[in-house]
C-alpha cells in the first residue's frame, strides 16, 4: 500500500509542477497582476485599464491627437516598466498593406474580421476577446457588434449619464469608439481601430482618438505561485512517508 501510495504521490507532483497547473494551452491573455495582462501569441503586455490615460488623470476624457497619444504612451512608466508604445499592426501578409474592395472576409489590412496577429488591437478584439464587427465575413450585418455587444454605439447608467465604454473579459475600460495604432500610412494619417463596429483603417493624424498602452515583452512575468509550492511540498511529503 506504502509504494501504491508513493507512486500516486510522485505521479501527482509531476503533473503539477511540469505541466498540470499551467494555463490551458490555448490559453492567449494572461493576468499578470498590478494591471498589465501578457498575450502569450503577440508576446506583449497590455495594460488592464484600456483608457488608462483617462483613469491615471493625465488626460481629461482619454481621446488624443496622434501626437499627444504618442508623447504619453513613450513617457508613460507602468508597473516600473518603461518604453510603452500604441498597439501596433503590420501588413497581414508580411509584405505590403493591402487595400481591396473585400472589406468584411479579413484578408485586407483595412476592413472588418481582421484576426491575424500582425494586427495586435484587431487581434485583441476579434480573438482575446471574442468580441463581433459589424458585419460577418461573407458581408452579412449582425446586432451584436461593439464593446456592448448589441450594435449600441454607446449607453446610459443608472444616473442617466452617457457612458462610451465597458469592461471586457480582463479588460478594463474598453471604450467604443476608435484607438490609435503605432502605424504610420502617410504624413497625414494613420490606421486605426475601431471597436464598435470592428473595422481597421486609416484616419487623420488630427482626430481625437483613445490610445492603449502596450509594451513588448511579458512585463510582469511571475513566479510559480507559493501555493502551489506547498501543494508540492504536500504531496513531497506523502512521497518520502509513503518511502518509509
Amino acid at each position: 500500500m506504502n509504494n501504491f501510495i508513493a507512486r500516486k504521490s510522485q505521479w501527482a507532483l509531476s503533473v503539477l509542477l511540469v505541466g498540470g497547473i499551467n494555463m490551458p494551452a490555448n490559453a492567449a491573455l494572461l493576468d499578470r497582476g498590478n494591471g498589465m495582462l501578457y498575450d502569450t501569441v503577440l508576446n506583449v503586455t497590455w495594460l488592464q485599464d484600456a483608457n488608462y490615460a483617462k483613469t491615471s488623470g493625465y488626460d481629461d476624457d482619454g481621446l488624443m491627437s496622434l501626437t499627444e497619444a504618442k508623447t504619453w504612451t513613450e513617457n508613460l512608466t507602468f508597473g516600473g516598466a518603461t518604453n510603452w508604445r500604441l498597439a501596433s499592426n503590420s501588413p497581414i501578409n508580411g509584405v505590403d498593406f493591402v487595400f481591396s474592395s473585400d472589406f468584411y472576409s479579413g484578408s485586407a489590412d483595412q476592413g472588418y474580421n481582421v484576426v491575424s496577429p500582425n494586427a495586435e488591437l484587431s487581434y485583441m478584439f476579434y480573438v482575446n476577446l471574442g468580441l463581433h464587427g459589424r458585419y460577418n465575413t461573407n458581408g452579412t450585418p449582425r446586432s451584436d457588434n461593439g464593446v456592448f455587444g448589441n450594435g449600441n454605439l454607446f449607453e446610459l447608467d443608472a444616473g442617466g449619464n452617457v457612458v462610451g465604454g465597458a469592461d471586457a473579459g480582463l479588460i478594463k475600460n474598453l471604450q467604443n469608439r476608435a484607438y490609435w495604432l503605432n502605424t504610420n500610412e502617410g504624413p497625414a494619417s494613420n490606421w486605426i481601430f475601431m471597436p464598435y463596429d470592428g473595422w481597421q483603417g486609416v484616419y487623420s493624424n488630427e482626430n481625437q482618438l483613445y490610445a492603449w498602452a502596450v509594451h513588448d515583452g511579458d512585463v510582469a512575468a511571475v513566479p510559480l505561485p507559493g501555493a502551489v509550492w506547498l501543494f508540492g511540498a504536500g504531496l513531497a511529503g506523502l512521497l518520502a512517508r509513503g518511502k518509509r
